[in-house]
């Protein structure tokens, strides 16, 4: 399977790229600097792995929740890569993503994914791994970190805790754990499976805290960034 994942809802930038069982990776400055750095580094990836947009089977991206700006900036460039290319979108839960690298990393099978949320407030959801799958929640959570309510039994994983120690379920255990674009291609098959799989004017950001008005500077970026990475694939398919 050839697939190509990104997310851009942390303060990191994480890309990948899989072909068959091989797979190349990258991650740097995310925030700000992900639209400016995200194209470059797909271009890099899939010519290391000497794949064309067209050959792709998907394109994750992380949808959330997480950084405004990350998350538009994932959307369009992935909408703008799918239109041209003509391959579907697979948008996943960045705090799936969380437990699934918990899982990976640390052996973690009953997580609380959490997501620094700024504005003194995280992002929170409990999620289980029984018989090869993720339980998931029927909906995610906002509060502030003294706030967090975790199960007996679970483990906090996520970017939160460093920021908030004192505060952040200090009776839990806790491991760090980011949604990683590795991650993300150990999710896809199953959740492609599952038909998860949208087109691509289909393939939305997740909010949870509810900030719906766009800057102009917002929109224009999201408009530069599709038109970006559609000029890409195209350029890409060419070669």
């Amino acid at each position: 399977m050839n697939l190509l994942a990104i997310d851009t809802s942390t303060d990191t930038l994480f890309v990948a790229v899989q072909q068959g069982d091989a797979v190349w990776q990258h991650s740097g400055p995310g925030a700000q600097q992900s639209s400016a750095q995200l194209l470059p580094a797909i271009r890099q990836l899939l010519k290391d792995a000497g794949l064309t947009f067209k050959q792709l089977d998907a394109i994750a991206f992380g949808r959330g929740p997480g950084s405004f700006t990350g998350l538009r900036t994932a959307c369009a460039i992935t909408q703008g890569l799918a239109f041209a290319a003509k391959v579907p979108v697979l948008p996943i839960d960045s705090l799936l993503t969380v437990a699934e690298e918990a899982r990976h990393q640390h052996g973690c099978t009953e997580v609380e994914a959490v997501l620094d949320a700024r504005m003194n407030e995280v992002y929170h959801a409990p999620f289980r791994y029984v018989d090869g799958q993720w339980i998931e929640p029927e909906d995610f959570g906002l509060c502030a970190p003294q706030a967090l309510q975790v199960a007996a039994g679970m483990t906090v994983a996520g970017n939160a805790q460093p920021i908030y120690p004192e505060l952040l379920a200090p009776a839990a255990p806790h491991v760090q754990a980011m949604p990683t674009a590795t991650a993300m291609l150990r999710l896809a098959p199953a959740l492609l499976a599952k038909g998860c799989a949208v087109p691509a004017e289909e393939a939305l950001p997740r909010y949870i805290r509810d900030k719906v008005a766009k800057t102009t500077a917002e929109r224009e970026a999201e408009k530069a960034a599709a038109a970006a990475a559609a000029l890409a694939a195209t350029d890409n398919a060419a070669q």
